[in-house]
């Protein structure tokens, strides 16, 4: 099914922490994007039409944020708006699996959607993750336990997985 056209624009928050500053975008049906502080603008293409400090779904994200940097969340419950295509939206459901604290290979995520050769577009559609932290890309890691690339950088992603393994132990 293909999605409803897309919306003329989005709203964005911009808020401090660990990782540096994080660009909070809401889209029509919720949370459409987080954004790196140095992230590619080419990543992610949207339309930020103004800046909305107060827009619920941002402010109820900023608080979510706030917890999980505080150790004290461990899943989130904001609503999400995808962007993509089906097979991307299909790996970004598949990240929302990995239990808090663990981390997946891509192969182990293919094979999770049935399709054990497609380890590197799984790659590819979870380097595309609009919604990092939240859509827990950076719980995905080389199959010989190496951290791989993210948008947020290798030391982002270290801290995340750190700050998740002292919260889960």
């Amino acid at each position: 099914m293909k999605d409803a056209a897309p919306m003329t624009g989005h709203v964005a928050k911009t808020i401090p922490s660990p990782v540096g500053r994080l660009t909070l975008v809401a889209g029509e049906k919720g949370l459409a994007a987080i954004l790196w502080e140095n992230d590619d603008p080419k990543r992610e293409r949207l339309n930020i039409l103004k800046q909305a400090p107060d827009h619920p779904v941002l402010r109820e994200t900023e608080r979510q944020l706030g917890e999980y940097f505080a150790g004290t969340r461990t899943s989130f419950s904001v609503p999400l708006d995808f962007r993509g295509t089906d097979f991307q939206k299909r790996v970004w459901r598949a990240l929302l699996t990995i239990p808090f604290g663990q981390t997946r290979s891509y192969a182990q995520i293919a094979r999770q959607l049935k399709n054990p050769k497609a380890v590197r577009a799984v790659g590819a559609a979870n380097g595309r993750n609009p919604i990092s932290i939240i859509t827990p890309c950076h719980r995905v890691i080389g199959a010989n336990g190496k951290l791989t690339g993210f948008a947020g950088g290798l030391k982002a992603k270290a801290h995340l997985l750190a700050l998740e393994a002292a919260s889960a132990g």
